[in-house]
């Protein structure tokens, strides 16, 4: 790849990273996310190696495959942006990964958890509701919640009053104080984090070749 061209890397295989609730878990009837207290801290050995992390998610730097063109291509460019705010980093999925592994590694990912939760209860329809915004409450918001968030007694209030007769930003309240905390408080550290920079140095890196 000659110097200056548009650096690309394919994400098709990422293993150990990150993926936040899916909306069938969201919609399941076994109540995982909400009895699994034992959840809530990772052991001390989660924080593995940062290159052989990096390894792991972009084998093909090491392997020096070429990337190929399709929607799973990571640019240089893109990578960049994420360091333009916080909400173009959560409008990339691969974005998204990347950023609730670290806040895994902080033990703070039912923040981003929480927050992709919120997004996709928006979409629900009317009749599904109540049953979702139930859900997502005791799983983060009530006071025993396994994953619960970090938000003020008078917003976690107010949310239990409004799911009470749901509404599609019944949670909007809770997701703007989560959103802040992560865009003041764990946003800064992540852009600072051996695992951003070197996700950005390699796939520079990659670009000379």
């Amino acid at each position: 790849m000659r110097a200056g061209a548009t650096s690309a890397l394919r994400l098709d295989a990422m293993p150990g990273m990150f993926f936040s609730a899916s909306p069938k878990e969201l919609k399941g009837t076994d109540h995982s996310l909400l009895e699994d207290k034992t959840q809530k801290r990772r052991p001390k050995t989660f924080g593995m190696d940062v290159k052989a992390y990096l390894r792991s998610m972009l084998p093909h730097l090491e392997s020096g495959m070429k990337p190929s063109k399709s929607k799973d291509i990571l640019s240089v460019d893109e990578v960049m942006q994420w360091s333009q705010s916080l909400e173009k980093l959560l409008a990339n999925q691969t974005g998204q990964d990347v950023f609730g592994n670290f806040l895994k590694s902080e033990f703070s990912e039912e923040n981003i958890e929480f927050w992709l939760a919120c997004e996709d209860y928006k979409k629900t329809e009317s009749d599904l509701l109540h049953c979702k915004a139930e859900k997502i409450y005791k799983a983060f918001v009530q006071s025993d919640a396994a994953k619960q968030i970090n938000i003020d007694f008078r917003t976690r209030e107010s949310t239990a009053k409004k799911i009470k007769a749901p509404t599609p930003t019944c949670f909007d309240e809770a997701q703007k104080v989560i959103y802040t905390l992560m865009e003041k408080d764990s946003y800064p550290r992540f852009l600072k984090s051996n695992i951003y920079l070197n996700l950005l140095n390699d796939l520079q890196a990659n670009s000379l070749k």
